[in-house]
């Protein structure tokens, strides 16, 4: 176990002596400082130098803000992922920046976690990438950790949390503008869309499921000048389980989908294709006019890069591209 911790903090050192810029004395300003966060409260001595992720999820958050990320878990290699385990949105980037992975297919190592060193980790409170029961034995193993649950608030929400217990509070909002301002421009230039639309997802792992008007899909689809609208009260009562999204039978999806345009999440032109095949949704009007949209393999969660891929995606589709 000694010559592995040796190792992997040889290799995150390189990595946070080599890309990180010196700290400015306004970044140094208000250390200590008591960070809340969802299983307590931290209080750091300085500004975070080596930052580690147990969460995925977050790490993308984690690298639009600028922090310094030394390594961050990875998830099992897919088709949503570099070979790694990497969220594809954000992989070219952990790479550049030399992100180290911790443990891969999400399988917890304490042995990796304080091998690292981290003066901050970060910890998920849901999700399949949550570590949270392990809260408690990292803190007893000396290990500043914050707890975030990215359940219940947008990216933006999540950049502004990070942004203060890193000292990065300027480059959170800094990121958030940026996203803003890409999407206002992006909304400039697309045609019309005509009536209400639905986020879909359609048969992901045999599921089936419609956004609801304030998903972080929803409000990206609004940014960009769209209604978006939900699933019917009519239907309320065959709802099987919801979140952003309320889960339905097959059978029912015809009557679920009540928009004039319909963009699937987590969708190819190829998902696109099977739905507009799908006999049980012929009839709708969105299938009649062909008005399917595809808004790409990394719109399943909403993080800075998945944002601005989801917007791509949208603007190829309506323009036609």
């Amino acid at each position: 176990m000694i010559q592995r911790r040796t190792l992997l903090t040889s290799a995150f050192g390189l990595a946070i002596s080599t890309l990180l810029p010196p700290l400015t004395a306004h970044a140094q300003e208000g250390w200590p400082r008591t960070i809340r966060h969802d299983a307590g409260e931290l209080t750091l001595p300085a500004q975070p130098r080596r930052i580690v992720s147990t969460a995925p999820s977050l790490t993308g958050i984690l690298l639009a803000i600028g922090a310094p990320v030394i390594a961050s878990a990875a998830t099992t290699p897919s088709i949503l992922t570099d070979e790694k385990g990497f969220f594809s949105q954000w992989a070219k980037v952990a790479d550049e920046r030399r992100v180290e992975v911790l443990y891969s297919k999400l399988e917890f190592d304490i042995e990796a976690v304080i091998a690292a060193e981290p003066d901050l980790l970060i910890i998920s409170a849901t999700g399949a990438d949550s570590v949270v029961q392990h809260h408690a034995e990292l803190v007893a193993q000396g290990i500043p950790a914050i707890v975030i649950n990215y359940s219940n608030q947008s990216w933006q929400d999540i950049a502004v949390q990070l942004g203060r217990a890193t000292g990065l509070e300027s480059e959170a909002a800094d990121a958030i503008a940026r996203f803003d301002s890409y999407a206002a421009d992006v909304a400039s230039s697309l045609p019309p869309v005509e009536g209400p639309v639905s986020i879909v997802g359609y048969n992901i792992g045999g599921s089936y499921s419609i956004s609801k008007p304030k998903s972080p899909q929803a409000r990206l689809l609004a940014a960009l000048g769209m209604t978006v609208t939900g699933l019917p009260e009519s239907l309320r009562g065959q709802v099987t389980r919801a979140s952003d999204f309320e889960f339905i039978s097959q059978e029912n999806l015809p009557a679920a989908i009540t928009g004039d345009s319909v963009f699937l999440l987590r969708a190819t032109n190829e998902d696109v294709e099977a739905f507009l095949a799908d006999p049980v949704l012929a009839n709708l009007p969105a299938v009649k006019t062909k008005h399917v949209y595809p808004l790409g393999a990394t719109s399943f969660r909403i993080d800075y890069y998945s944002g601005r891929q989801m917007i791509d995606a949208a603007a190829r589709a309506l323009k036609g591209k």
